[in-house]
């Protein structure tokens, strides 16, 4: 029997944004950038390799490290990776692309296995008659993405377009983010005075090598600024780039000037003629039915799309620990009308479930798919974030990850926790395990807006250890979303719940 997938879709221990899906064979295999639990900068940790049978998406097995920082010649370990993605050539072997923070190189490695170990290849180059054969470093190469088309021709995409927008690192902040005095400091800070804007997303041809670059780059979707007058704007390409044919049509999927949004833009051709098609995903449901309020704490957005058994799903991350750097991978099935176009999808907690999850049973509190509380911001900008009145994913252990335990910390008044959607039949009670300081009352609904109040329980809790309330609740049977909602003093920590049938 398939087990259930929630979001986020790896082990809740696993920090894997990014996240780029592909199908090699009979298996899904996600590649990604690597944070840690509470991370004070992006991608600090090595590649890692994650993949789940087709025939049960879930049960997702650990590869092991598939590339090291260490394992590029040109890296002692000291320089992040940052978001790479990977392509079978026509040799059949595995290619993957990745750049360094801020070096304006795109690095490719191989493996003949996609889960790796993955050896360094080399750096993308022009051929010797265009520029002399030296590396491609114009347009911020950043963020690559590859494409190898039916006919064998292969293309890469990249680009950084945050003209007017980015704030780039001073010392010191990043002095305070942890780094410390000396070399690597130092070079951070010379490549941030370095850094020139891509116009938009870039596209070049490679060679049939899947390195050597047969053209000079050329924009294929416009920044903010050059987004002005044309269909892409107040959605200009940002970064994140991500290719997929569907059918005789090509879908660029992007991060856009918003950030927390991954947009996409359609053509009959990989390299020319993209259209604006709309918005995928919003890390905050920000689109979404013309919700202009964020039901979680947005930040960055990065993923791609893949067809799976059938159906396609766009793989995006969320944040976690109030950071922008401790980020989570969930996906969402889409909606591909006949026309072409593609619905924006909602945030769920069922995700690659194919449906809604099982109405019984105990669930961990941090597979929410919205959170909002008083210190919810309304826009990006983590550097002003009120983390005293800001509910968050957090996590807690000694020893191995696995042995970790995620959950809901700093629950305060007003808090709202969503989780969507459950097969409820016959639901009669929900047991939540709690801890903290608090005395108030903790509510239950089908809607965000707490429209009808299904169940409430007073509260007074005091104290460190796990403690378990129990909510009466009088709720439909069928496809149902469930809100928790606590009002009062104090605060509370959210570990799971259970949903219990009727006798």
């Amino acid at each position: 029997m398939n087990r259930q997938v929630f979001n986020p879709y790896l082990p809740q221990y696993e920090y894997v944004p990014d996240g780029e899906p592909h199908v090699f064979g009979d298996r899904l295999y996600v590649f990604g950038s690597h944070d840690i639990a509470g991370g004070e900068q992006y991608c600090e940790g090595d590649y890692v390799s994650w993949s789940a049978p087709l025939s049960d998406i879930g049960k997702w097995e650990y590869g092991g490290v598939s590339y090291r920082k260490c394992d590029d010649p040109g890296n002692s370990g000291g320089k992040l990776m940052w978001a790479p993605d990977a392509a079978r050539g026509a040799d059949g072997r595995y290619y993957m692309y990745y750049c360094y923070a801020f070096d304006p190189h795109i690095e490719v490695c191989v493996s003949d296995k996609p889960e790796g170990p993955y050896e360094f290849y080399g750096t993308v180059k022009y051929a010797e008659h265009i520029c002399g054969g030296k590396k491609v470093e114009e347009d911020s190469p950043f963020d690559p993405a590859v494409l190898v088309d039916r006919d064998g021709r292969v293309y890469l995409y990249y680009g950084f377009g945050a003209e007017g927008q980015m704030h780039l690192p001073t010392k010191e902040e990043l002095l305070s983010a942890g780094l410390e005095e000396g070399p690597e400091l130092d070079a951070i800070l010379a490549q941030c005075r370095e850094i020139t804007f891509s116009p938009g997303a870039m596209c070049l041809e490679l060679e049939p090598d899947m390195l050597t670059a047969k053209e000079k780059p050329h924009m294929i979707v416009p920044d903010s600024i050059r987004a002005e007058g044309t269909s892409f704007e107040g959605h200009g390409f940002y970064e994140a780039s991500s290719i997929r044919r569907i059918g005789d049509r090509y879908y660029f999927v992007y991060s856009s000037q918003l950030s927390h949004e991954l947009c996409y833009a359609a053509s009959a051709y990989p390299d020319r003629d993209f259209t604006y098609g709309g918005t995928l995903i919003s890390n905050g449901d920000i689109g979404l039915n013309g919700n202009t309020v964020p039901r979680n704490t947005i930040g960055n957005n990065h993923g791609g799309i893949e067809c799976i058994n059938g159906e396609w799903y766009i793989f995006y991350h969320r944040q976690t620990h109030g950071t922008e750097s401790s980020r989570q991978g969930c996906a969402e099935k889409l909606k591909i009308n006949a026309d072409g176009s593609i619905d924006q999808a909602e945030m769920t907690s069922c995700g690659l479930n194919g449906g809604p999850l099982c109405g019984s049973g105990r669930y961990p509190a941090a597979v929410c798919c919205n959170l909002v509380s008083r210190g919810t911001p309304q826009k990006i900008d983590y550097t002003a974030l009120d983390r005293t009145d800001l509910a968050m994913i957090l996590e807690e252990g000694d020893g191995p990850e696995e042995t970790h335990t995620q959950y809901i910390g700093n629950i305060n008044d007003g808090t709202v926790i969503g989780y969507k959607y459950f097969k409820l039949e016959n639901l009669g009670e929900i047991q939540i395990t709690l801890r903290g300081k608090a005395e108030g009352k903790l509510s239950v609904s089908t809607d965000f807006e707490f429209s009808h109040i299904a169940g409430e329980t007073d509260i007074r809790i005091c104290g460190d250890e796990w403690s378990t309330v129990s909510v009466k609740a009088d709720i439909d049977d069928g496809k149902q979303a469930l809100f928790f909602r606590y009002t009062g003093d104090g605060r509370l920590d959210m570990k799971e719940f259970e949903l219990i049938k009727r006798n």
